[in-house]
């Protein structure tokens, strides 16, 4: 049964964002999706040994850099149909709003130079024998943005509507955010499809739970980050934990931190949850989600709240809005429950 409504919900959630694609304000008429922040004058243009990449780096000669070996594929969305431009500075993804290249440079920068010194920042969360009998899990892994040793960790989880994973813009740059706080970080990628999608989060927190040791994280109290779609992946395993989705027997997260979704379903056993949204979202009503923890609050679950004004579907850390800044709001939340 859970299956079926997850598969429904699915269905339902990708027609939702393709008749929003230019995302429609609550009044009917159109908001086209933002440009770049101002300033683009300021971003990085010139290459040195420190970075190598800018903006005008060719986004396919990232995919190809021998650094990254196999993975190089993934850190842009495999189904090629949900993104533009030919350059890291005029990367766009569908469904998503102020977009920084020069965060974009810098996340692409960050994986070169630790790929090439020889860092581990990509992990498959599946075996070969797997990804022989399923082909679509070839299509997944975990990105490390490694913190301190010994520290706690977050799985980060972009949206694209489960028909894509928008991590650029939606779960990368929490991550590295998040490693810069001494905080250790991965980064998902997952099947399109809400199924699929939970599935492989599960395996993804069986995975680094497993190799705890390895990955020098501490496991209590993790977190879990979302986005849109990635959002609804983490209230379901926030609700139901990794068992749930054929994962380990494992403790559900600690704290769950959502961004823009319409997800409106919990349980009295949700985890302490904090949610952010822009006010101009036609994907993602912020009363939908105010509702929800205001429900969630109302059964002793701590929750907090913020909706910006001006904001459309996918910010992202939202620099250079008014929202610039509720990263720090969120990881206080978390650190809060620890």
């Amino acid at each position: 049964m859970k299956r079926f409504i997850l598969i429904c919900l699915s269905f339902l959630f990708v027609c939702a964002l393709a008749a929003c694609s230019n995302t429609e304000r609550e009044d009917g008429s159109l908001d086209e999706q933002e440009t770049s922040p101002a300033g683009v004058e300021s971003m990085q243009t010139g290459e040195s040994a420190e970075n190598p990449y800018t903006v005008d780096t060719l986004i396919s000669d990232v995919i190809a850099d021998p650094v990254f070996g196999d993975y190089g594929r993934l850190i842009f969305p495999v189904d090629t149909g949900y993104y533009s431009g030919e350059t890291l500075g005029s990367l766009r993804l569908t469904w998503y709003s102020n977009i920084d290249p020069d965060k974009t440079v810098e996340i692409t920068n960050y994986m070169k130079e630790h790929a090439g010194l020889g860092d581990t920042i990509f992990y498959d969360i599946y075996s070969e024998e797997e990804k022989a009998d399923d082909p679509a899990k070839e299509d997944t892994g975990l990105f490390f943005f490694k913190g301190n040793p010994g520290e706690k960790f977050a799985v980060c989880n972009a949206g694209g509507g489960f028909a894509y994973v928008g991590a650029m813009h939606d779960s990368f740059p929490h991550a590295l955010e998040l490693s810069k706080r001494g905080y250790n970080a991965f980064a998902l990628i997952y099947r399109p499809g809400a199924q699929t999608a939970c599935e492989d989060l599960a395996r993804a927190i069986s995975f680094i739970f497993e190799h705890a040791e390895e990955l020098e994280v501490d496991t209590d109290c993790y977190s879990l980050w979302g986005g849109s779609a990635g959002a609804r992946m983490a209230a379901y395993l926030g609700s139901y934990g990794p068992a749930a989705f054929g994962g380990d027997e494992l403790p559900g997260p600690g704290t769950v931190v959502m961004q823009y979704t319409g997800h409106s379903e919990y349980l009295e056993s949700d985890p302490p949850t904090y949610v952010c949204v822009g006010e101009n979202d036609g994907i993602a009503s912020w009363r939908t989600m105010e509702n929800r923890l205001e429900g969630m609050s109302a059964l002793g679950i701590d929750t907090e709240f913020h909706k910006y004004p001006g904001l459309s579907h996918g910010f992202g850390l939202g620099t250079g809005t008014v929202a610039e800044g509720w990263i720090e709001d969120a990881v206080a939340f978390w650190e809060k429950h620890m």
